[in-house]
């Protein structure tokens, strides 16, 4: 017979009067287990310099100071962006990524280069990424058309700007064959116009976007126009597309506003397989504390109720849903 279960209720007291008087405490397994297991979680951003990589790495610090008794190390990572990110979420190497929902909406359909479909899902619909092509005021590139036979500048290789200036060109009758693709980053982009290596160079971001800033600062540049019923062909044809503006005096010498588009908004997004619990608290605590992440980048105000649930083509994971429903902001 176990010795402790043969004691009598007077050895039982005395047992525990010496446990109290050696400072010992019988094991609270109950509360052993409701301890919760520190969890690491971590957001795909993109290289330095540009607004990926600040406002991932705000998200991820939002998240991790107010997750409260989760006890959940939240850390940003820099990336090659949104490619590689898609990519990482669905081998399980990252947890949550930004990414540009042009990209993304031709992953989950495995068109293009993906070539299968990538099972990811949106969280959260994000600021607009506002592009447009840029020229020398002398280049005598007056349209979209006027780029063929001519040196342009179509993004870092690899980034998969092709997702979103492939149907652009091709709305506008132009093709990658029709002038000569080059490959650099948005502030190689601008030293090449200046030394007159490219003849135009598509850049942009959230506005305003530095390269765009520096390109008017020391050069005299003109925005190369989007035709508006080729506008609007994208708009029907693609979730991602939609009209925006960039405010008259945005950038020196801009004395008009200019009807422009978003080309894929940045957005948040995590594997398909993520578990509900986890998207449904991340979501909702980046989402009621979304005043911090605005005090990081200006890109945190597009976390309102109107823009969060904007469906840009990628499935939203059911965690978000969620959230989302339980604050009325969901439709029916």
């Amino acid at each position: 017979m176990n010795r402790f279960l043969a004691l009598k209720p007077a050895g039982v007291a005395a047992a525990i009067i010496l446990l109290g008087t050696f400072g010992c405490e019988a094991p609270d397994n109950e509360q052993e287990r409701s301890v919760p297991a520190r969890r690491f979680l971590s957001v795909g951003t993109a290289p330095p310099g540009g607004a990926f990589f600040v406002v991932g790495g705000a998200i991820a610090q939002v998240v991790d100071d107010h997750g409260g008794d989760l006890s959940w190390d939240v850390t940003a990572e820099a990336t090659k962006g949104t490619q590689e990110n898609i990519r990482r979420l669905v081998r399980g190497e990252l947890d949550f990524a930004l990414a540009n929902a042009a990209i993304s909406y031709f992953a989950v359909r495995g068109e293009g280069a993906w070539g299968v479909k990538q099972d990811i899902n949106a969280v959260m619909t994000l600021a607009p990424n506002i592009a447009l092509f840029v020229t020398t005021a002398g280049s005598g590139i007056r349209t979209i058309g006027d780029l063929k036979g001519k040196r342009v500048v179509v993004g870092p290789a690899g980034a998969g700007f092709e997702y979103f200036l492939a149907p652009i060109l091709e709305a506008h009758g132009v093709t990658y064959d029709d002038f000569s693709p080059l490959h650099n980053t948005q502030a190689g982009a601008v030293d090449m116009l200046a030394d007159g290596s490219a003849a135009a160079a598509f850049l942009g971001g959230a506005v305003p976007t530095a390269s765009i800033t520096q390109a008017s600062a020391s050069q005299d540049i003109r925005f190369i126009p989007f035709g508006v019923p080729e506008k609007e062909r994208l708009f029907q044809d693609y979730p991602f597309f939609n009209a925006a503006k960039i405010p008259a005096e945005t950038y020196r010498g801009q004395n008009e506003t200019f009807e422009g588009m978003n080309v894929g908004a940045m957005h948040l997004v995590t594997p398909a397989a993520l578990d509900e619990e986890t998207v449904y608290r991340f979501t909702r605590i980046l989402y009621e504390n979304r005043g911090d992440v605005v005090s990081k980048h200006p890109a945190g105000r597009a976390i309102h109720p109107a823009n969060v649930i904007r469906d840009t083509g990628t499935p939203f994971h059911p965690g978000a849903i969620r959230y989302y429903r339980e604050i009325g902001i969901w439709p029916n």
